[in-house]
């Protein structure tokens, strides 16, 4: 039978240099009712694993982000038998990583060749300060990459022409979005899943329960974030291309979306004109019949009698915003081509503009309205 080795006795000095704190935290934890008495021998005081692992586990708490105060309860519930196996593992789950992405390393050089290849000192502080880039220990020319994903599309953006400083502006004014999209998610999960858990110090099972609740719930945020944002992508972004190659001269943007109606720009131009009292540089009262509105033009590459095609009409008319334009800029007003063909069929091909002026006034007028309702103050 072999002897057990006797167990390990430290003197304060050795537990402080074997734990990694000082002895004054050593001290100020035995104060605190978070570290057990050591044993006493004489006028030396010796302390044993125990104490070692006490002060490993206290760290290790105090950096998942605990309070002393809080350290010292969980102690005392593992010191009366209850465990601290639940809870943490529910720290470890929360603590741990909330993406499959793994760090890398990278060398100055790497860097400034990804980026032009011109070094840019405040570029790199920028970097390092918004956590992109993580300085080394004992090193000046590399550094860790938390999210290696993040550096490329900085890069890429770089390639494609934006400057750094817009992009770190950017990568700022993204964070606080997003940071406050996970307060969100967090405050409505912690309403509906977690309360249970934490008006309370919890159990050794409901620790465990709550862990496992961490775990199915955690990717939930980054799906729904990443659904919700191709959306709004595909949305908005179908949007912008309409609004800028829509202005586009002649055979405006390839494919239905982008077919315009030459005598729709007339009658919207005299429709905007008669919504807003007058368009800047033409007279007030103007004619306003479809076609010949105030403030717009129209041309048309077919027969103006005839059913035209939809591909080749193009209207014209006169932003109304003077602060931004000149009467002498036009703009576009691009319609889908169903709409185009609805309206005709309802109304002829010749009563099409006056129709779509008439809508859009009427829509002027009702926000109008209901704005105008919204402001009036209650009696008392």
């Amino acid at each position: 039978m072999t002897d057990q080795p006797p167990p390990a006795e430290y003197r304060i000095e050795d537990l402080a240099h074997i734990s990694g704190t000082s002895v004054r935290t050593i001290r100020a934890y035995q104060d605190r009712g978070l570290l057990p008495k050591p044993e006493r021998r004489g006028r030396a005081n010796v302390y044993g694993d125990e104490h070692l692992e006490r002060l490993r586990r206290t760290s290790d708490l105090l950096d998942r982000g605990y309070t002393l105060a809080s350290i010292k309860e969980l102690l005392e519930a593992w010191d009366t038998g209850r465990g601290l196996g639940g809870v943490l593992g529910l720290v470890a789950e929360i603590d741990g990583p909330w993406s499959d992405e793994e760090a890398a390393r990278i060398t100055r050089a790497e860097l400034d060749a990804a980026f032009g290849g011109t070094p840019d000192e405040a570029a790199l502080a920028d970097a390092v300060e918004l956590g992109v880039l993580e300085r080394l220990p004992g090193s000046d020319d590399a550094f860790r990459v938390p999210s290696p994903q993040e550096l490329a599309v900085a890069a890429e953006l770089h390639s494609a022409g934006v400057p750094l400083t817009a992009i770190s502006g950017h990568l700022r004014e993204l964070r606080g979005q997003v940071e406050h999209i996970a307060a969100r998610f967090l405050d409505f999960t912690t309403e509906y899943v977690f309360h249970p858990y934490l008006d309370h110090q919890p159990t050794e099972a409901e620790a465990t329960e709550a862990a496992d609740l961490v775990r199915r719930l955690r990717p939930l945020a980054q799906q729904t974030v990443d659904a919700e944002l191709a959306r709004a992508m595909r949305t908005l972004a179908t949007r912008y291309i309409h609004h800028h190659l829509g202005g586009l001269s002649g055979r405006g943007v390839a494919g239905d979306e982008a077919e315009v109606g030459s005598a729709l720009g007339s009658g919207f131009g005299s429709g905007l004109g008669s919504c807003s009292g007058s368009v800047p540089g033409h007279e007030e009262g103007a004619d306003a019949s479809p076609g010949t509105g105030t403030g717009a033009t129209g041309s048309r590459t077919t027969d103006p009698g005839g059913d035209a095609a939809l591909g080749a009409d193009v209207g014209v008319i006169t932003d109304i915003d003077a602060g931004t334009r000149t009467d002498s800029e036009p703009i576009m007003i691009a319609l889908p081509a169903d709409t185009v063909r609805a309206v005709r069929e309802l109304v002829g091909h010749e009563n099409a503009a006056a129709f779509i002026t008439a809508a859009a006034q009427r829509e002027v007028h009702a926000r109008t309205m209901d704005e105008l309702a919204a402001r009036r103050t209650p009696p008392g």
